[in-house]
């Protein structure tokens, strides 16, 4: 009897982060300006802040072990591992007011923020 060989693909898992349309639009317009295609969202948290905790979104064309990975309309948006549980349930918008424009993160997660809403706890 011989043993045969699979090879068993596996994706990265999905995170529970959701993009809005319009954020979603947005990133992809910004890339798209870069003529950039090889790059995705990245969001992490890290500490710092004065709240204890911070908030990075930027693109990256890197991967890390143990990404988590979903796709809202052709753009892949990456979560690492360690900040995963942190933004679980998290809902990034693009607003663009006459008194804000930016990416806002609504995190169910946060037990508080600063008063500058750059960190959270």
């Amino acid at each position: 009897m011989t043993a045969q060989e699979t090879t068993v693909e596996t994706e990265a898992p999905a995170h529970g982060v959701t993009l809005t349309d319009s954020a979603a639009s947005k990133a992809k317009t910004l890339l798209d300006q870069e003529g950039r295609d090889d790059m995705h969202l990245r969001i992490a948290v890290q500490p710092g802040g004065c709240a204890g905790l911070r908030y990075q979104l930027f693109f990256d064309e890197r991967t890390l072990d143990g990404d988590a990975v979903r796709d809202f309309n052709g753009l892949d948006v990456v979560v690492d591992r360690m900040s995963a549980p942190y933004l679980q349930g998290a809902v990034i918008d693009f607003v663009d007011s006459i008194e804000k424009q930016g990416f806002t993160i609504d995190n169910p997660n946060a037990g508080g923020s600063c008063a500058c809403g750059d960190s959270f706890h």
